[in-house]
């Protein structure tokens, strides 16, 4: 079977990895000059199966509110004169309810955790090294409401059961001992120790090459111009100068997987939401957190790599815009002298930014469309380095015609009445 994926990054590269490993004859196609160079970049680098959970939640329209008018707030909307911006803004608003937070939660913690144990079986089956730690993640809170959130947080954990425990403001320092000096500071935790941690770019570029010497065709530096449809399938997929021929396609192109949706009639609910992040030297290990560590006020992450520390965070629905503004690096630089002063060097730092592929109820699409052949993994958010091997395998399974090991009917366009 002869599959064409659109998208390099690590959504993209690991389709192309378990369908080549299924028997079948993937090219990939990538407007990049190498992968991993859009949102698998520089993300936080968290894969947190158990904080999986939509940005969409019970309370969030109020706290959008309070966060617009902070110095140092995690949300910044920047109207674009685009209607399907506010189209999906008010998706997601129809979200931040009790029960659609609940069916959310239900629906991304089981690929999560899924897509943690096929990571796992990956690691082991081929030794792929990416600057990764099996330690957890630590979700601090420095207000009690927060910590209340945790508990209810904690409860649907625990009805899916995921392994977790809830830390008072004494206990951080046992999980995380540079964070000893913020005791004061902090009223609890949430510890997820089955989440792991590693460099996504790192990862991505290391899968590339196993799938090319498996047979994976990579092809760099192409722009897909459009999608020809015959008799309700996709027959090629129109490059500069050329056409392609396959049997099936698959749109793993993140942000721009709408566009090349729109190419073909489908309307995608997949918006930009961007985010930032700085990589800082770590100057001194015993300062630095062991894992990853996240900071409930601001949104932030602060991931411990080998000799690197990964900042990340922000959420701007702002289109396509990828301007780094300086306001933002500041925050991120604010909260790590805060939580680790002395861990790194911050003038070193390097600044990224990046757009996130979202969905309104934050889970991905993977599956089928309307066009016989034409497929979708796309729309992780801020999950795709979580959520990137049990997608990839969900969606070879799918496309092979083999039993899926996760119920798939969740991840589906159709829920959107598509």
């Amino acid at each position: 079977m002869r599959v064409i994926i659109i998208g390099a990054g690590v959504i993209g590269v690991s389709s192309a990895y378990y369908l080549q490993r299924a028997g079948c004859q993937v090219t990939v196609l990538e407007h990049h000059p190498a992968p991993a160079q859009e949102t698998s970049f520089a993300n936080a680098g968290q894969i947190s199966p158990g904080y999986a959970a939509p940005w969409a939640a019970p309370g969030i329209p109020l706290k959008a509110m309070k966060w617009l008018m902070q110095e140092h707030g995690p949300l910044r909307v920047r109207p674009t004169g685009d209607p399907f911006q506010w189209q999906w803004m008010a998706q997601m608003l129809s979200n931040c309810t009790i029960e659609a937070y609940a069916r959310n939660k239900n629906r991304m913690v089981p690929l999560a955790e899924y897509s943690r144990d096929q990571l796992k079986l990956l690691r082991a089956q081929t030794g792929i090294e990416y600057e990764g730690r099996t330690l957890g993640t630590l979700q601090i809170f420095r207000q009690l409401k927060q910590l209340e959130n945790g508990r209810r947080d904690a409860e649907l954990l625990a009805q899916m059961g995921v392994a977790h425990e809830l830390l008072d403001a004494t206990e951080i320092a046992r999980v995380e001992p540079a964070l000893a000096h913020m005791a004061a500071q902090l009223v609890g935790a949430l510890r997820l120790p089955n989440d792991e941690t590693g460099d996504c770019h790192c990862f991505t570029q290391a899968l590339a090459q196993l799938a090319s010497s498996l047979g994976v065709t990579f092809r760099y530096g192409v722009d897909v111009k459009g999608l020809v449809l015959h008799l309700g399938k996709v027959s090629h997929v129109q490059l500069a100068d050329e056409q392609l021929e396959a049997e099936q396609v698959i749109l793993a192109a993140g942000c721009t997987s709408r566009q090349l949706g729109k190419m073909v009639g489908l309307n995608l609910p997949v918006y930009p939401v961007k985010g930032y992040s700085i990589t800082v030297p770590i100057t001194n290990p015993q300062a630095a957190p062991r894992s990853t560590v996240m900071d409930e006020s601001y949104k932030i992450a602060l991931t411990r790599f080998d000799q690197r520390l990964r900042v990340g965070g922000m959420a701007e629905v702002a289109g396509y815009n990828k301007t780094i503004d300086p306001k933002r690096i500041a925050t991120l630089k604010m909260v790590a002298n805060d939580l680790f002063p002395s861990a790194g060097n911050l003038a070193q730092a390097s600044e990224w930014t990046g757009l996130r592929p979202m969905t309104p109820d934050g889970t991905p699409l993977i599956g089928a469309t309307p066009i016989g052949n034409l497929w979708l993994n796309t729309g992780h958010g801020t999950l795709g380095w979580t959520m990137a091997c049990g997608s990839a395998k969900l969606l070879a399974d799918l496309i092979t015609g083999q039993t899926t090991e996760i119920a798939s009917a969740a991840y589906g366009i159709s829920r959107y009445g598509q």
